[in-house]
């Protein structure tokens, strides 16, 4: 699964160094993504492919898009004016079983999107040696060896009240997830799933569903460079955020670090 990312990308550079259009700096409260603990709920820094509104025939474009981490589907009931009711946390999806699933088989035709990010976190569950019976939680980070940007695959959602149509859409994402592969299936069985540039087109084309192919569990290629490193457990806790929770963790100092379940 992939519950907890880190992300120093701004969306500015972002925009130029992929010829997109920056949507963000419409969006209210977009201030700055970086976020070195980005949980559920957050909202986030996506991109996509789209038209311009009421223009169908011309070229789709990419464009950067603020987005809820936690996808809500179309058919949400309102809970109150302008509100979803609230569901299951739908941050991410099975690569697998997308397609067939009510909650993200609509999106997975035409509302796929890339999530960028500079590594994700997962936590390794082990025996604790020092208390009988209780476990030690100890979190990793996994990111590119030379500190390159990643995208994983991600699927989005437009939701709206109905009964109040001048008001804001309400758009919303999840990160799909596939089988762990090569050595992070030591760390935890489940990834994010990357999209490779060369599949870009064909992951992002708003007009035609994706290669069934794309959802699959990608080659060991494809992670090549990704390692796990040994961070602090400051990351356990929502509420730190920042550079320090990428730190390199000692071996003596992962052996201390215990984090009760």
């Amino acid at each position: 699964m992939c519950g907890r990312y880190a992300t120093t990308t701004d969306p500015g550079r972002l925009a130029v160094e992929l010829d997109a259009i920056d949507e963000t700096e419409s969006t209210p409260g977009s201030g700055n993504f970086t976020n070195y603990n980005v949980a559920p709920t957050t909202q986030i820094l996506t991109v996509v492919e789209r038209h311009e509104h009421g223009h169908k025939d011309d070229e789709p474009k990419l464009r950067l898009r603020r987005m809820r981490w936690g996808l809500i589907p179309v058919w949400t009931k309102v809970a109150e004016p302008g509100v979803p009711v609230k569901g299951k946390p739908l941050f991410n999806a099975r690569a697998d079983k997308a397609a067939t699933t009510p909650s993200f088989r609509d999106a997975v035709k035409y509302r796929r999107c890339l999530v960028p990010m500079d590594g994700w976190y997962e936590w390794v569950v082990e025996p604790d040696p020092a208390a009988k019976g209780k476990v030690a939680k100890k979190p990793f980070f996994m990111a590119r060896e030379d500190g390159s940007r990643l995208y994983m695959a991600g699927l989005w959602s437009v939701w709206r009240d109905k009964s109040l149509p001048d008001s804001e859409p309400l758009l919303s994402c999840t990160i799909l997830t596939t089988d762990a592969i090569g050595d992070l299936t030591g760390i935890h069985d489940r990834m994010p799933l990357p999209m490779p540039r060369e599949h870009w087109d064909a992951w992002l084309d708003p007009d035609h569903p994706a290669p069934s192919s794309l959802l699959e569990t990608p080659s060991e290629d494809v992670i090549a460079g990704i390692v796990a490193r040994p961070v602090p457990s400051l990351v356990n806790s929502v509420k730190n955020n920042g550079p320090e929770l990428l730190a390199q963790v000692s071996e003596q100092e992962e052996a201390g670090q215990i984090s009760m379940l």
